[in-house]
């Protein structure tokens, strides 16, 4: 079965900007997984963070959030777009899939849930391009997103970046830069059934 390289489809997507730059509207789950894809996308990319995490409790989505926010003001790389935290839209969401193993189908609702809104915000913001850092943990499944997005992408009518940039050593790079900014790195995805999990 041929899969999808979808860092490679990413990168032709860039290349073929042919050096104009842009904007991107990018969904960040956390400063360590956004550090090392804002290092990337910054040269192309005038980049807005969006934090919509509706899956996050309460009090890690504020530590998290902080710690973006410091992490964007320290580097310059991106701004931050405000949005609301809205944990019952989550429960929602995936009400009955509470027993689904992490990464099954109850993740995937997660998913779709974050990436349409930030297309939404994308496309009322006037950004070409939106994407999300979730493809750079090993633990999330690229394909699977990368899918989501491309669906997403043609109802509001704004460009995906492909991407999985756990790859070309991503992150690898996000747990360096971590280490370098004194990142609050968790252990968890941020949902009380992932730290049920762990």
């Amino acid at each position: 079965m041929n899969t999808i390289n979808f860092r490679k489809t990413g990168e032709e997507q860039i290349k073929a900007l042919d050096g104009r730059r842009t904007n991107i509207l990018l969904h960040c789950c956390c400063a360590p997984c956004a550090s090392a894809c804002m290092e990337y996308l910054k040269d192309y990319f005038d980049i807005t963070a969006f934090f919509y995490n509706p899956n996050i409790e309460s009090g890690e989505y504020e530590r998290r959030l902080a710690e973006l926010e410091s992490f964007t003001s320290r580097t310059g790389w991106a701004d931050i777009l405000p949005c609301g935290h809205d944990e019952q839209l989550f429960y929602q969401t995936v009400k009955g899939l509470d027993q689904e193993k992490e990464g099954g189908a109850r993740c995937v609702k997660c998913f779709a849930l974050r990436l349409e809104r930030t297309a939404a915000e994308a496309k009322e913001g006037g950004f070409e391009f939106f994407a999300t850092t979730l493809t750079i943990s090993p633990l999330k499944n690229a394909r699977i997103i990368n899918e989501l997005g491309e669906k997403i992408a043609q109802k509001y009518g704004v460009k995906w970046l492909y991407s999985d940039f756990k790859k070309h050593d991503g992150y690898l790079r996000s747990l360096q830069l971590s280490l370098e900014y004194g990142l609050y790195r968790q252990n968890f995805c941020g949902c009380e059934f992932s730290k049920r999990d762990k």
